[in-house]
Parts: C-alpha cells; sequence; structure tokens
C-alpha cells in the first residue's frame, strides 16, 4: 500500500466520492445534522483537492482511504479522513494521518485538529489513542445542543 497526494494528474474523483460515500455510511441515521459527505461531488471533490492538501491510499484493488488537510494559523485542519470499510483496523488511517503530521512539519505548524461528532464515541476512542486531545464542543448551525468535539494532537 502507498499514500500518495493528489495533484492535478489525479482523475478518480468518481472513485474517491464513492469511497468516502461508503466510510460514512456508518453515520446514516446516528448524527444529526446529517453527514455532510451526502453534499460531495466529484466536481467538489476536485476544487477541495485544488484548494487543499490531500492524499489518498492505494492498495492493488483501488483507493482504500484519503485525507484531506487544510493550514490554518496554528494548526493543520484534517478533514474527510475516509477509510474504506474493508480496509479499516489496517493499518490505512494511521499511514495517512502519518502524512498529515509530515505536512504540518513541512509547514511549520505544531499541531493537528479535527473534529467528529458526539455520537461516534468509536472515533473518539480512536483518535485518542492516537494521541489527540478533546480541546472544545461546538454546535451546528440551527442546534442549541453541541454535536461535535474537536480535538488536537500537538507534533
Amino acid at each position: 500500500m502507498k499514500v500518495i497526494r493528489i495533484d492535478g494528474r489525479f482523475d478518480r474523483f468518481e472513485e474517491l466520492l464513492a469511497l468516502i460515500l461508503a466510510s460514512f455510511a456508518y453515520m446514516d441515521g446516528r448524527i444529526d445534522p446529517p453527514s455532510s459527505a451526502h453534499a460531495l461531488t466529484p466536481e467538489t471533490l476536485r476544487r477541495k483537492a485544488e484548494d487543499e492538501i490531500a492524499f489518498v491510499a492505494l492498495a492493488e484493488r483501488g483507493l482504500v482511504g484519503c485525507v484531506f488537510c487544510k493550514p490554518e494559523p496554528d494548526c493543520l485542519y484534517i478533514g474527510k479522513l475516509a477509510v474504506a470499510p474493508a480496509s479499516q483496523r489496517k493499518g490505512v488511517g494511521r499511514l495517512l494521518l502519518a502524512s498529515a503530521e509530515e505536512t504540518a512539519r513541512d509547514l511549520k505548524l505544531p499541531a493537528l485538529r479535527l473534529q467528529t461528532r458526539i455520537q461516534l464515541s468509536e472515533n473518539h476512542a480512536t483518535f485518542s489513542a492516537w494521541d489527540f486531545v478533546e480541546t472544545g464542543r461546538s454546535a451546528h448551525p440551527g442546534f442549541t445542543r453541541p454535536t461535535s468535539i474537536e480535538m488536537r494532537k500537538r507534533l
């Protein structure tokens, strides 16, 4: 398996969208509001890859994971970290996170930041095991209760 940075030659956005939707499908019916992944299209993913720093994990059978990274003043924001269901718990997420950490170091950013939904306790446990700590909670527009947890990892 290898991780590559998405660049102008990457042309597999349909496959990338299918990967994200499959890996986020377990959230359907569990989180409110629904995942923003449902609003993605191949074209919006193409633009996202142009505006952010994106990586995909490739195996013999195709794309097995991705992560999008967005530099912020004091950290690198990690979004749309997705691993194909059949490839979960096999180190794909750690490989993608290692690429994000290397990017943050190259950009002289001292931390990674991500958000995960309140209801997804298994994600909280995974990110905690990867040295992320909770730093805050926030609500999506229109909600009076927290819907997301912010987590950071110092590098």
